[in-house]
């Protein structure tokens, strides 16, 4: 009888080592992310400058927000310069999980600074400090067409990143708070009520919650080793072990190296005499077909081959006999046919 040694197959596509393929280049990510930073920063200054001039704590305030604008933008640029880093040492995937790490970032600053401008709406609530709604009108209409101009060049960018989606965020909300207080402004402007400050920014913050914990729950599933979001491990492992020759599936995992590139090693059992090399191909090409993953890893061995002391591969059992293959399997285990997970 002839023996068969294991077959480590693993496969990568246009999204393996090189990066993740998106139809926008990586340099071209860069060069809209630099043209949203020199519009937030630019009128950053003017508004720190009429913020002094006009003794507004207000639009002082307002500042510091596309202060944080500007930094998610930095963060992200550097994020996306570590990731096109190659893989070396001990870093085998390189640095591409520092696009995860800024995105988190922009994640918490979000919910922070959510957290400060509640209190500080609560706070102007109960006791409104007087307002310049003219000057307060005019700063947040031109702040409305800088960050409408910055989100139309983030937006121009690959927002399929995780990075990239966290600095997007951060300006649209800043979009947002413009908005709400320019409508703010001219209600004051109108009537006087100084609390439409306040009530927008409530609004505001509402938004910012929204979008800073949707950053941190998906940063923090790729942290976790989670399935990406519209991969299910079940379905998967059911239909890897359904396709001819595959006996049972198990030591399944599926997980996310960074935004876009999905990743799967799997330990599979073939039948006695089945082509370990023909199915690991098959289970590859369905793999990176149906569920748009490139980068499998697959381990194929033949039902009930041991590796015995002299470094041989052996039938050490019959097929129905062998009930693991593993001493310790991690996961489900998937078989053809009905079966429990």
């Amino acid at each position: 009888m002839s023996t068969h040694s294991h077959d480590h197959g693993h496969e990568h596509g246009p999204a393996g080592h090189a990066g993740h393929s998106h139809g926008v280049t990586a340099d071209a990510d860069r060069r809209w992310l630099a043209c949203a930073l020199a519009l937030i920063t630019v009128f950053m200054a003017a508004e720190v400058t009429a913020g002094v001039i006009a003794q507004s704590l207000a639009l002082i305030s307002d500042a510091a927000h596309m202060l944080t604008d500007a930094a998610s933008i930095v963060l992200a640029l550097v994020a996306m310069r570590l990731a096109a880093r190659p893989a070396r040492g001990g870093f085998t995937y390189g640095l591409k999980r520092a696009e995860i790490l800024s995105a988190q970032a922009n994640g918490l600053t979000l919910l922070l600074l959510g957290a400060w401008l509640a209190f500080e709406a609560v706070r102007r609530l109960i006791s409104p400090p007087a307002v310049e709604g003219g000057l307060m009108l005019a700063t947040a209409l031109v702040g409305i067409v800088v960050n409408v101009a910055a989100a139309w060049c983030i937006s121009r960018a690959n927002r399929t990143s995780l990075n990239v989606e966290g600095a997007y965020q951060h300006i649209l909300n800043d979009l947002f708070a413009f908005i709400g207080t320019a409508i703010a402004a001219l209600v004051v402007v109108m009537t006087g009520f100084a609390r439409a400050d306040a009530i927008a920014t409530l609004v505001v913050v509402a938004l910012m919650f929204k979008a800073g914990s949707g950053l941190v729950r998906d940063s923090g599933r790729i942290f976790l080793e989670a399935a990406p979001a519209g991969l299910d491990p079940d379905t998967i492992g059911d239909e890897l072990a359904a396709q001819q020759s595959v006996v049972e599936i198990h030591d399944l995992h599926v997980w996310t190296i960074t935004s876009g590139q999905p990743a799967l090693s799997a330990h599979v059992l073939v039948e006695p005499g089945g082509d370990c090399h023909a199915v690991r191909r098959g289970l590859q090409r369905l793999l990176r077909e149906a569920h748009g993953i490139s980068h499998a890893t697959l381990q194929v061995d033949h039902l009930g081959e041991d590796l015995g002391a002299d470094g041989l591969l052996r039938i050490s059992a019959p097929p129905a006999e062998q009930a693991e293959h593993c001493d310790e399997a991690h996961g489900p285990v998937h078989r053809p046919g009905p079966h429990e997970h």
